[in-house]
């Protein structure tokens, strides 16, 4: 990957994001979530959290590192 994933203590911390669930996601809430940060440090990132603890921690991940991670995933 080109750059490590910074963490956010507090998926709170980034305000006015708007979460996305895969469409491959059950009810279950065993998922991830992704959101765009638009403003504030983190604009331009790709924010990653658990869906079960939606106030919990979250990864956030540069569109190149993003692209990176889910192209060795998908290898």
């Amino acid at each position: 990957m080109s750059a490590l994933p910074r963490h956010v203590p507090s998926s709170t911390d980034l305000p006015a994001v708007h979460w996305l669930r895969s469409s491959y996601s059950t009810g279950a809430n065993n998922c991830v979530e992704t959101a765009r940060p638009l403003t504030g440090p983190w604009a331009g990132m790709l924010a990653v959290r658990d869906s079960k603890a939606p106030a919990g921690p979250a990864l956030l991940f540069s569109p190149e590192s993003w692209a990176d991670f889910t192209a060795t995933i998908k290898a």
